[in-house]
């Protein structure tokens, strides 16, 4: 797997005639609007790069996008990968692997999530303090030295750093935040009542069908995070949900996001 990753990275190298990005960003169901805010320099299909795995979900649009934002040379992945897909999660993980190989040292995770926490209104945003990661473990198998340490702490999964940062800057622009902990499932389908409420016995306020496989390996290299969800449907609310909704809300929400991003960025 190790030479995939440098064969992928070395191609996207060429590609970019050295261009160097230095934050890592990944965009969830329906927020990759975020992408009009960057000075695109490089955009590149995934089906071009050598070993990359191919989104199929409506509302990833499926590139990676290098340019400018907030004054700091990021990569975007407009797209994400999920295990519901059929990948196996190193598949799954496989593009944030390759950007710390192209030199990010910082990564942004964002998704769509369900509210379990009844104090979350649909469009919140959710500062991801914590995770429950009820995905198959990414690390599961031999361990790829050259990536990290076989038994990787993660009493850090999110940066208190990041997070902070997150907390000024809303405050400055008079952006809501909320605060959680986000449980990572397997997904396709949304959750049941029950699920929901054990979720909840369990420390969750949030859940998606993202996010912690990629953290995992990010954590994994060395990598500080800042997640972040929008809430797009509430779970306890009771109501069906679509997945058509979650699209929907996330583009509502995803201006004070981008917002929040791009002052994080310019800050960092």
């Amino acid at each position: 797997m190790i030479e995939q990753i440098k064969a992928s990275a070395n191609y996207i190298k060429e590609r970019v005639a050295g261009f160097e990005p230095e934050v890592g960003i990944i965009l969830g169901t329906g927020l990759g609007g975020l992408v009009n805010h960057i000075e695109i320099a490089h955009s590149i299909p995934y089906n071009e790069i050598p070993a990359f795995p191919v989104s199929t979900v409506e509302g990833h649009a499926g590139r990676l996008i290098f340019g400018t934002l907030g004054g700091k040379k990021v990569v975007a992945m407009q797209g994400r990968f999920h295990y519901y897909e059929g990948y196996a999660t190193w598949q799954v993980v496989f593009p944030v692997r390759v950007m710390k190989f192209l030199g990010i040292q910082t990564l942004f995770v964002s998704n769509a999530s369900g509210g379990i926490n009844s104090s979350f209104r649909v469009g919140d945003l959710m500062v991801i303090t914590d995770h429950i990661n009820l995905i198959p473990n990414v690390l599961i198998g031999k361990n790829i030295n050259e990536l990290g340490a076989r038994f990787p702490d993660m009493s850090e999964p999110y940066s208190k750093a990041l997070e902070a940062l997150a907390t000024e800057v809303a405050a400055s622009k008079g952006i809501k935040l909320q605060y959680g902990c986000y449980v990572g499932t397997t997904g396709p389908t949304f959750e049941t009542p029950k699920e929901y409420g054990y979720f909840k016995a369990i420390g969750g306020d949030a859940a998606g069908m993202s996010t912690t496989p990629e953290v995992i390996a990010a954590r994994h290299m060395g990598l500080p995070v800042f997640g972040i969800s929008i809430i797009t449907n509430a779970a306890f609310s009771g109501q069906k949900s679509t997945h058509e909704e979650v699209q929907q809300e996330g583009a509502k929400a995803e201006k004070r996001m981008s917002a929040l991003i791009i002052g994080m960025l310019e800050k960092m």
